[in-house]
């Protein structure tokens, strides 16, 4: 049984990191006696972040104090029942005192994780992936295949994303070609597919933002974007619901990245005199993941047949008073598979390895 109990006075980064090191979505929040207080969730821990604008805090802040449980003398349906109606993954077990003594999650009552999303509204807005650079942290495999065909389990990676999109009910991608191109658009035509897509070619090479200028001419009023060998395990309904309730005009999924800094770091004063030395500190930060949703009026900001990076197009943003929200999502959702030490951990979490 996992230790799935945390405290609410506990930080958020605590928390945080709990997820990533025990596999699941849902903390137990309990007191010293393991008296069942409520529930926390990556999405509300999400919220408190997307409200808050800071990482800081505890488990106060952010808990759901009105959780869902069983007895311990309940039937195995009841608690099926509670799951499947209320859309949760864990019930805590509570005694006669209210302690937690035990709890079931979902995998415990049903053969499959089921995402319960997708059984509910769908979404269908197009997504543009970046396929058309050289991968050259890849070499030399991408001298050979260029990176959007790189293989995972019995699929390329760019299947993958297309899967990881579509199944929200994303059914129009748009890949911008480049390097290897033809190798990209001749794998496509030559496989069975239930999805639209489309191709569009760079003329030269203009960085993670600079093709997107391809797109002015076509008919869309928002969009996703993802570079070609990122995969996120995350909800792209609660990112497009999120992106328009906040008025966005530009969405960035950011992973929170924990850092445990190898060093002693010193910290200095006037006449850069010691301070303090802080031994091997952890850091929490939020990285940019490569995935972002985009209203169209954004085209208007990048110049045609021009050299543009993503975060200098994000920067140009910022500073014309366009709203950049950042959507947060855990650590452990997040695999970048383009280098080689990440996408040799990528083959072993799809091996289950």
């Amino acid at each position: 049984m996992k230790n799935l109990f945390i405290a609410p006075n506990s930080t958020i980064k605590e928390a945080l990191k709990k997820f990533n090191e025990i596999g699941e979505k849902v903390l137990i929040v309990v007191d010293k006696n393991k008296h069942l207080l409520g529930t926390i969730t990556d999405g509300d821990i999400r919220r408190y972040i997307l409200n808050s604008g800071t990482i800081e805090g505890t488990v106060e802040n952010a808990y759901n104090k009105n959780p869902k449980f069983i007895h311990s003398n309940d039937p195995k349906e009841k608690a099926k029942q509670i799951l499947l109606e209320n859309k949760i993954e864990i019930l805590p077990i509570i005694d006669n005192q209210k302690r937690v003594i035990n709890y079931i999650i979902w995998t415990d009552l049903f053969e499959n994780r089921v995402e319960h999303y997708e059984l509910t509204e769908k979404i269908d807005i197009p997504v543009v992936i970046m396929a058309g650079g050289k991968g050259t942290r890849l070499d030399p495999f991408t001298k050979v295949l260029p990176k959007p065909l790189l293989p995972i389990k019995d699929k390329t990676i760019v299947e993958h994303i297309i899967e990881s999109f579509k199944k929200f009910g994303c059914c129009r991608f748009i890949l911008i070609l480049n390097y290897k191109g033809k190798l990209i658009e001749s794998y496509f035509n030559s496989i069975d597919k239930d999805y639209l897509v489309e191709f569009l070619w760079e003329d030269n090479f203009y960085g993670t933002a600079g093709a997107l200028y391809l797109l002015k001419d076509i008919d869309i009023e928002n969009f996703f974007v993802s570079n070609c060998d990122i995969l996120l395990k995350i909800n792209y309904l609660d990112v497009l619901k999120t992106h328009e309730q906040s008025k966005a005009d530009f969405t960035t999924i950011t992973s929170i990245k924990h850092y445990k800094v190898p060093y002693g770091v010193v910290e200095t004063g006037e006449n850069n005199f010691v301070k303090k030395i802080n031994e091997k500190p952890e850091m929490t930060f939020q990285i940019n993941t490569g995935v972002y949703l985009i209203n169209k009026n954004i085209l208007d900001c990048i110049p045609e047949r021009k050299y543009l990076d993503m975060p200098d197009l994000i920067h140009m943003l910022i500073e014309n008073n366009h709203k950049v929200l950042a959507y947060p999502i855990n650590e452990s959702d997040y695999l970048d598979a383009g280098q080689w030490d990440e996408y040799k951990k990528t083959l072993k979490i799809f091996e289950g390895v």
